[in-house]
């Protein structure tokens, strides 16, 4: 019994019903956007900052602890602070890739409504 009320054509929508639609939708694509404002902007210039600042400060102390404590031919202090360097790189790209992928996304969900 509900195949068959399946089965039959629907109605077209009335003019003002899909202004209507269209208002709520334009509406609701507003409201999804409206954190995306200036201070996000730094907010996230702020968190790939620190992204990469963190990991190069954590391994320069530590190979200067470790310069300290074990003398020897090489820096421990340069080599860690490169691979800090490295690691937060890394994860500044993480985070980049992520919110990239994000707008990509809300475009294509914009583009298919």
């Amino acid at each position: 019994m509900s195949d068959e009320a399946d089965n039959q054509p629907s109605k077209p929508e009335p003019p003002l019903s899909r202004e209507v639609g269209a208002k709520a939708l334009r509406k609701l694509r507003a409201q999804r956007h409206a954190n995306r404002t200036v201070w996000f902007g730094l907010g996230m210039m702020g968190l790939i900052g620190w992204s990469v600042a963190i990991p190069t400060l954590l391994g320069a102390m530590l190979g200067l602890w470790l310069d300290r404590r074990y003398p020897g031919g090489h820096s421990w202090t340069l080599a860690l602070l490169v691979m800090g360097l490295v690691i937060g790189c890394l994860n500044a790209w993480y985070w980049v890739a992520k919110e990239g992928r994000a707008m990509r996304e809300e475009e294509q969900e914009d583009n298919d409504e």
